[in-house]
C-alpha cells in the first residue's frame, strides 16, 4: 500500500524558519549593545585602583618620611618617575619642599585621559578626558561614569 499524497505533504521539515532565525539575531544584537558599554566601563573601573591604591601607599610612605626628617626634601618615593610598577598609570611627584609635595597618577594606555593627585593635606583631585560620560574634572577621585567618587 502507498501512502496517500495528502499524508506526505503534512510532515513538516526539521529546523528552523528564516524569520525564527533573524528574530534570534535582533535579540542578540539588542543584548549586545546593551552589554559591550557596559563591559567596556567595568574594565576602565577595575583599572582604576592602579592608580588610587598606589597614591595612598606613596601618601602614607611620605608621611613617614616627614615624621622621621621634619621634610618631604629627600624622600625616596620622590626620587623618580615610576613608570615600571603599573600597567595603566605613571607615578611622578612635583611641588616637593619642607612641608608640601603633590602626587601624581597619569594614565597611560587604555586609560590615557586619566589623572590622579594627592597632595601633603590629603587633598584629591581627579581629570578625566577623552571617556564619554566619564566626569571632566572633580575635587575627588572619580572612580566610577558620572564622576561619582
Amino acid at each position: 500500500m502507498t501512502p496517500s499524497p495528502s499524508l506526505h505533504l503534512q510532515r513538516r521539515a526539521a529546523g528552523f524558519t528564516l524569520i525564527e532565525a533573524l528574530i534570534t539575531i535582533a535579540i542578540i544584537s539588542i543584548l549586545a549593545t546593551v552589554a559591550v558599554p557596559s563591559y567596556r566601563d567595568y574594565l576602565v573601573r577595575g583599572k582604576i585602583p592602579e592608580a588610587t591604591s598606589p597614591l595612598s601607599t606613596k601618601q602614607v610612605q611620605m608621611e613617614q618620611f616627614f615624621q622621621d626628617n621634619r621634610t618631604y626634601v629627600g624622600s625616596t618615593v620622590c626620587a623618580a618617575t615610576d613608570s615600571t610598577s603599573s600597567k595603566y598609570f605613571d607615578f611622578s611627584c612635583s611641588g616637593v619642599s619642607a612641608t608640601a609635595f603633590t602626587l601624581t597618577a597619569t594614565g597611560k594606555s587604555s586609560m590615557a585621559g586619566f589623572s590622579y593627585t594627592v597632595n601633603q593635606s590629603g587633598t584629591k583631585s581627579s581629570t578625566v578626558s577623552g571617556f564619554s560620560g566619564w566626569s571632566g574634572s572633580s575635587s575627588c577621585w572619580v572612580t566610577k561614569k558620572g564622576g561619582t567618587c
